[in-house]
C-alpha cells in the first residue's frame, strides 16, 4: 500500500496533485516575461517564483522590461535595480511614501539612469533634508521620452557638462525647486511642461522652439518670461507678487486658462500692499479663460485699505483679445461707474460684459462727500465707443443714483441688444430704484430688457391710459 509520503512525492515528480504535467513550468522564457510584466509590479513578479521550482533563482523579473515599485523601501528598491539584466528599459516607475533622506533620492536617480528608461516616474512624497539646502543632481536620461518627477520640496540641479535629454517629449515635475531656463534649454525636443508646486522660483523662464502645451501651478511669481514659438496650450494658476510682470511671445497660442490671484505683501503688522487699481480699488482675483466665443476675462476687485501700488492690467499681463468681460465688484457701498468706464476702456472690444456687485453681501459702508471711489468726477457724462459691446447682465442692482447712471452711460455708448437686471435681495420692486431702471428701458425698446426680483420673478412693466404700473410675471399680465 502506498505510504502518503510516498504520493505527495510521486505527484510532485508528475509535476502535480492532479497527475498532469506542469504546463507553466513549462513554458517559454519570453512567454513567461510576457505573463509578469501584465503584473505592473516587480514585487509581485518576484513571487512567483513560489509557483515553480524552476522559477526558483531563475530570477525572471529581472529581465522584465517594464519595472514598477510601490510600497517598497527604497534600500530594496536599489537593491532590486542592481540585479536587472536588462540594460534599457522601456518603463520604470518608482513610488515610495516613506520618508527617504535627499542623498538617498540621489543614489536612485542614478540606479534609474542606468537602466536607460524610455519612461521614467519617479515619485518621493517625503525627503528627508539636512539643514543646508544642498543641490540633488539629475542625471541624464538619454532614450526618456516621458519623465514624471515628483520630490517632496528637493532643490535639484543639473551637471555642469552632460545632463541632456535629447529625446524628451514630456516633462512633469511637482514640487521641485530648480533653474527653469536652464533645465528646458537641455530638452531639445520638449513638447508638454508640467511645473506644479514648484517652490522657490521667482520668474518662470521658458524659451522652447518646440513645446506646444505649458502648465504653470505655483505658489507666488514675480515674472514668466515664455518665448513659445509653437506654444498652443498655456495655463497658468498662481499667487502674483505686486510687481508681478508677464512676456508672453507665443503667437499660435489658442487655449489660454490663467487664474491667478494677489494676497498681497506684509509689510508690517497689520499692514498690507496690494496691487492698485484706479486709486482705491484692490485686485483680488484674475480668470482667463476660452470658451466658444473668444477669450472670458474675470476680475475680482474690491475696495481696499491696504497699502496700494498702482499698476497698469495691461502691463501685467499681455491680454488677447477680450470677447466676454465678467466683473466681481467688492463696492461695499461705493460708486463704482468710474472703475469699470476706466477697464471698459481697456477692453472696450467686448460682446458681452456681466457685473456682479457685492457678491458676499457685506453690509454696506457710508460713502463720504467726496470720496475718492466717484472718480474722475465727470465719469457720468464720458463717451467710449463700445460698439461690439451687445449683451449686459448685472446681479445684486441696488438701484442707487449712481448705478442708474450707469446704466444710462452704456445705453449710450454701446448698442445693447439685451439687458438683464437682478435686483438685490434688499430691494423691493416697488423700490425708486427698480422705477428708474424701468423707465430706462422703456426709453430703449430696441434692446430686449428684463429685470428680476430676488426670487427670480421677472419684474414687468405695463402701460395703460399713459399711466405706469409696475407689478411681477407671476399675475399674468402682459408686456405692452
Amino acid at each position: 500500500m502506498e505510504t502518503r509520503s510516498a504520493r505527495r512525492r510521486r505527484l510532485s515528480a508528475q509535476g502535480g496533485a492532479g497527475g498532469g504535467l506542469d504546463r507553466i513550468g513549462g513554458l517559454h522564457d519570453d512567454l513567461l516575461i510576457q505573463i509578469l510584466g501584465r503584473l505592473r509590479c516587480a514585487a509581485a513578479a518576484a513571487r512567483t517564483s513560489a509557483l515553480c521550482r524552476r522559477w526558483r533563482g531563475s530570477g525572471l523579473w529581472k529581465h522584465l522590461p517594464e519595472l514598477s515599485f510601490r510600497d517598497i523601501a527604497h534600500g530594496a528598491i536599489e537593491a532590486a535595480l542592481a540585479q536587472v539584466a536588462l540594460s534599457k528599459l522601456s518603463l520604470l516607475d518608482i513610488e515610495i511614501t516613506d520618508r527617504v533622506p535627499a542623498e538617498a533620492v540621489a543614489s536612485l536617480l542614478r540606479a534609474a539612469a542606468r537602466l536607460d528608461p524610455a519612461d521614467l516616474s519617479f515619485v518621493v512624497s517625503w525627503v528627508v533634508q539636512t539643514d543646508e539646502m544642498v543641490p540633488i543632481e539629475v542625471p541624464s536620461f538619454p532614450r526618456a521620452t516621458s519623465i514624471t518627477l515628483r520630490l517632496h520640496k528637493l532643490h535639484l540641479a543639473l551637471p555642469a557638462q552632460g545632463g541632456e535629454f535629447p529625446a524628451l517629449e514630456r516633462l512633469s515635475i511637482t514640487s521641485g525647486r530648480f533653474d527653469t531656463g536652464v533645465l528646458v534649454s537641455r530638452c531639445p525636443h520638449l513638447r508638454v511642461l508640467e511645473l506644479i508646486h514648484c517652490w522657490g522660483i521667482e520668474t518662470m523662464t521658458v524659451h522652447s522652439a518646440t513645446i506646444e502645451e505649458l502648465l504653470v501651478i505655483s505658489g507666488k511669481l514675480r515674472g514668466v518670461d515664455i518665448m513659445t514659438p509653437m506654444l498652443k496650450k498655456f495655463t497658468l494658476h498662481s499667487d502674483v507678487s505686486v510687481d508681478f510682470g508677464m512676456s508672453l511671445l507665443a503667437p499660435e497660442v489658442e487655449n489660454l486658462s490663467w487664474k491667478c490671484w494677489s494676497h498681497g505683501e506684509f509689510l508690517l503688522p497689520g499692514e498690507a500692499l496690494a496691487v492698485g487699481i484706479d486709486g482705491i480699488w484692490r485686485l483680488v482675483r484674475l480668470e482667463l479663460g476660452t470658451g466658444r466665443s473668444g477669450f472670458t476675462l474675470s476680475l475680482d476687485i474690491g475696495r481696499s485699505y491696504c497699502v496700494l501700488q498702482e499698476r497698469n492690467l495691461q502691463e501685467m499681463f499681455p491680454f488677447p483679445k477680450i470677447s466676454i468681460l465678467e466683473l466681481n465688484l467688492d463696492t461695499r457701498g461705493h460708486v463704482y461707474g468710474g472703475v469699470v468706464l476706466n477697464l471698459l476702456s481697456i477692453w472696450n472690444g467686448i460682446q458681452r460684459l456681466k457685473l456682479v456687485i457685492d457678491r458676499d453681501m457685506l453690509k454696506d459702508e457710508a460713502c463720504p462727500p467726496n470720496c475718492p471711489c466717484d472718480q474722475p468726477q465727470n465719469w457720468r457724462s464720458q463717451n467710449i465707443s463700445l460698439m461690439g459691446l451687445e449683451v449686459l447682465e448685472i446681479k445684486n442692482f441696488k438701484g442707487s443714483g449712481h448705478e442708474v447712471d450707469f446704466l444710462k452711460l452704456l445705453f449710450r455708448c454701446a448698442p445693447l441688444t439685451k439687458v438683464t437686471v437682478k435686483l438685490a435681495p434688499n430691494v423691493v420692486t416697488y423700490s425708486r430704484g427698480c422705477k428708474d431702471v424701468l423707465k430706462v428701458f422703456r426709453a430703449n425698446p430696441s434692446a430686449d430688457c428684463h429685470v428680476y426680483n430676488r426670487r427670480g420673478t421677472e419684474v414687468i412693466l405695463l402701460s395703460s391710459n399713459k399711466n405706469v404700473i409696475y407689478g411681477c410675471a407671476s399675475t399674468r399680465c402682459s408686456r405692452t
